[in-house]
């Protein structure tokens, strides 16, 4: 009796854990297959503040990645990291002990996503860069209402006829943070209220001192980058603690992790 009832339990938790994990993501079929070029960041453990980043390339679809200069020294969310909404859900059930992105967690999203934009303070981006671009003018904002119909999005407040937020970073104010950036696409199209929002590749403020949810680094090693980056190669970010990065490096067929 009570091995079938332990045995009843486990199999319930099995059910409630795979179905959560597509909750996370919006499918996309084979996101990672035509991806060229690739950036990973892994933590520590789940609770990490610093991480290292490492970039890859390569010149066709199913080709072995190759490594793209050192790996970089890193900061996630100031309370470390969680699954997020990207384009592919965790493969395989989730552990209950895994955190699950929320808005304000102060935690950045693991998973798989794509780079779609860049940003700054300066009316026109670099020489040679090749992303869109968006100027960050003094009306420009996050929005990280959940209750919006704008909410995760970066807007122009000068062109909305009726803003419906209460909440939203004023991007033209944050310092020297978003003098460059990329926007990470986490919990985007459509996004899922509470989900988490305005999550970004910026500036650090230093090793050590975690963002509110975003993946920072000095300036002079985020301009490469950002220079590098090539929507015709479909950019696409992993991120994850270095222990599950090495559960999902075979099914997704990722190269290995940066080095300590």
């Amino acid at each position: 009796m009570r091995r079938a009832l332990l045995n009843s339990i486990a199999r319930s938790l099995t059910f409630l854990i795979a179905a959560a994990a597509p909750a996370l993501a919006q499918t996309d079929p084979q996101p990672l297959d035509t991806a060229r070029q690739l950036i990973v960041v892994t933590t520590p453990d789940w609770n990490a503040v610093e991480g290292r980043l490492q970039r890859y390339q390569r010149s066709k679809p199913g080709q072995h990645w190759k490594a793209i200069g050192n790996p970089l020294t890193i900061v996630v969310g100031k309370r470390g990291t969680a699954w997020g909404r990207g384009i592919l859900p965790p493969p395989g059930p989730i552990s209950l002990q895994d955190p699950v992105k929320k808005e304000g967690d102060g935690k950045s999203p693991a998973g798989v996503f794509r780079l779609t934009s860049a940003f700054g303070y300066a009316p026109q981006p670099q020489p040679g860069w090749k992303m869109s671009y968006i100027p960050l003018t003094p009306t420009v904002e996050c929005v990280d209402d959940s209750n919006s119909q704008y909410y995760n999005r970066i807007v122009d407040r000068s062109t909305i006829a009726a803003p419906d937020w209460h909440s939203s970073e004023h991007m033209a104010s944050e310092g020297t943070a978003y003098v460059w950036g990329a926007v990470i696409d986490q919990n985007a199209t459509p996004s899922a209220a509470y989900g988490g929002s305005c999550v970004f590749l910026h500036v650090w403020a230093g090793r050590g001192q975690g963002t509110s949810g975003c993946t920072a680094m000095p300036q002079d090693q985020l301009q490469p980058i950002l220079a590098w980056l090539d929507p015709a190669q479909q950019p696409i970010l992993v991120q994850a603690p270095i222990a599950s990065y090495k559960k999902i490096k075979k099914a997704w067929n990722l190269p290995n992790p940066p080095k300590s």
